[in-house]
């Protein structure tokens, strides 16, 4: 099961650490070297969709020279975001006339069906508290 801990620091900021000892400092929007929790739920939805394309069109032969997204969310209400966008920012491989298909194709699957991060976020789901 996935687990992240998130506490209080001392300078009055926040971290999330998982189990490998990876960590990220979560602060305001306007807080200097953080995160805000909304920057973290799009970089999960991005890193989530690449992490599964960049393998899925390798396998098939179709190593991108660069594979970046950049994901955004309307904000429209304070505490509600509207449609979230990744927009995908790639250079194909020199000479690869089949790349782009390949792309497009694993891309789309993924979006639509294989990103758990993307799947979690277009079906409703629990979410528990306990104190």
């Amino acid at each position: 099961m996935p687990s992240v801990n998130v506490e209080r620091t001392g300078d009055g900021g926040f971290r999330a650490t998982n189990d490998r000892g990876a960590s990220v400092a979560i602060g305001g929007a306007d807080d200097e070297g953080s995160f805000s929790p909304v920057e973290l739920l799009l970089a999960a939805l991005g890193g989530c969709e690449l992490v599964t394309v960049e393998p899925l069109t390798a396998q098939r032969g179709h190593r991108m020279a660069r594979l970046a997204a950049t994901v955004s969310a309307d904000k429209v209400a304070t505490s509600r975001l509207g449609t979230i966008t990744v927009a995908y920012d790639v250079e194909l491989p020199a000479g690869d006339g089949k790349a782009a298909e390949v792309l497009a194709g694993v891309a789309h699957r993924v979006h639509d069906r294989y990103c758990t991060v993307g799947n979690a976020l277009k079906e409703p789901m629990t979410v528990e508290q306990e104190l």
